[in-house]
């Protein structure tokens, strides 16, 4: 089933108009074992402010109640609004709220301007001051006043978990090869693969340079990383079989079609186009900046009077899709020695010393662009080289 069209700058703004006496406002600053609820009242002078135990029907009891202090102050209530900051709470709580016929909103935890002077006072109470100024301004239509997260479905989340888990999983086992190297190493033993199939029979021979045999806690050890690899492997393994076996069952699946033609293209494999999919190309972007910023591969210029410099990369938007361009793109030019792309990149760095990391970034840039509008319209970059259709 299609998702209909977001409106354009719809996080960016609210494109609703604010009636004030016949809206409800409320914000909630969230931690783990309680939440602080702020709102603003039409007909009501004081502003509520109220903490509550982590209970969302706590909550909604308390929003009814000032809906009723509101008409009995003589203003009807027709919108009641919520927000709160992206955090560890994630999405469910605006999903839940949305159902029972609330506005939820998620604030970009970064787009809230703070008082930049020395020690700031930071308590949960100032911050629901900021938070309400800052969504009191986002409902009036005030561009830019702070930006709106997309609230996903269920199902979006749950299709980013396998590539994710995949994530950690890799990590993780590279953190467990790298520590019985070092284990090895403070022994004295080097030369030593402890990732190949044979690795756990060939412990008993190891030596240390003193002629001893590797002490028996030490050994150990060992035997249980190579066991916690093993058991990691084996988890990785499953996860892309499981993938792939997704996309066989339902290959006419929106996402699944965009994952399949974005492995057409030689140098991207499923496992980056799974990623890319979900966690970039299949969101309703505004333009080709959008695309860029959001996975962070835009600059950070600062510029004050005479003073031009740039500080490096924004860093803002998805780290997993920043750091997946970047390898991407050093792929690409070997896979797409003849695309457009990768001229454009040998022409800018083959007669200029380092100038190679710098220009990867842009290059990372632009073919996320290019892939973006591979997805969105079709248009295959100038001489990439697809894969035959499957």
């Amino acid at each position: 089933m299609e998702r209909p069209m977001q409106k354009l700058n719809d996080l960016s703004r609210s494109l609703t108009a604010l009636e004030p006496n016949g809206t409800l406002i409320a914000v909630i600053e969230m931690s783990l074992s309680s939440w602080l609820v702020a709102g603003i009242v039409p007909g009501v002078e004081r502003q509520p402010l109220k903490k509550l135990a982590v209970d969302e029907s706590a909550l909604l009891k308390l929003l009814h109640r000032w809906r009723e202090e509101a008409e009995k102050a003589g203003r009807r209530i027709e919108r009641i609004a919520v927000a709160f900051e992206a955090g560890r709470d994630g999405f469910w709580l605006a999903r839940w709220l949305k159902a029972r016929g609330l506005e939820a909103y998620v604030i970009h935890a970064s787009s809230v301007a703070v008082s930049r002077e020395h020690r700031r006072a930071k308590t949960d109470r100032l911050d629901t001051e900021l938070l309400k100024r800052s969504f009191l301004g986002w409902l009036r239509g005030e561009r830019d006043h702070c930006k709106m997260v997309e609230i996903p479905t269920m199902q979006d989340e749950d299709a980013k978990r396998p590539n994710r888990e995949h994530d950690s999983l890799i990590g993780e086992r590279s953190r467990i090869v790298n520590r019985m190297k070092a284990a090895l190493v403070r022994l004295g033993i080097r030369g030593f693969n402890p990732k190949l199939k044979r690795a756990t029979t060939r412990l008993d021979g190891l030596h240390t340079p003193e002629g001893e045999p590797i002490p028996p806690n030490a050994l150990a050890e060992l035997r249980r990383d190579m066991e916690r690899r093993r058991l990691v492997n084996n988890q990785i393994r499953q996860i892309e079989e499981e993938r792939l076996e997704r996309i066989e069952q339902a290959p006419c699946d929106g996402a699944h079609v965009m994952v399949r033609l974005l492995a057409r293209v030689m140098g991207v494999g499923i496992e980056t186009a799974d990623m890319l999919v979900h966690e970039v190309l299949s969101r309703n972007m505004r333009d080709r900046r959008a695309v860029a910023r959001y996975a962070g591969l835009t600059g950070s210029p600062d510029e004050s009077g005479r003073k031009r410099r740039e500080k490096g990369l924004a860093r803002s938007g998805n780290a997993r899709v920043r750091r997946g361009m970047i390898q991407l793109a050093w792929r690409f030019l070997l896979h797409q020695k003849n695309s457009a792309l990768t001229k454009w990149f040998r022409s800018r760095t083959e007669n200029a010393r380092g100038t190679r990391k710098p220009m990867i970034v842009a290059l990372a840039r632009k073919l996320l662009i290019a892939l973006w509008r591979l997805m969105r319209e079709g248009i295959v970059p100038d001489g990439v080289v697809l894969r035959p259709a499957q």
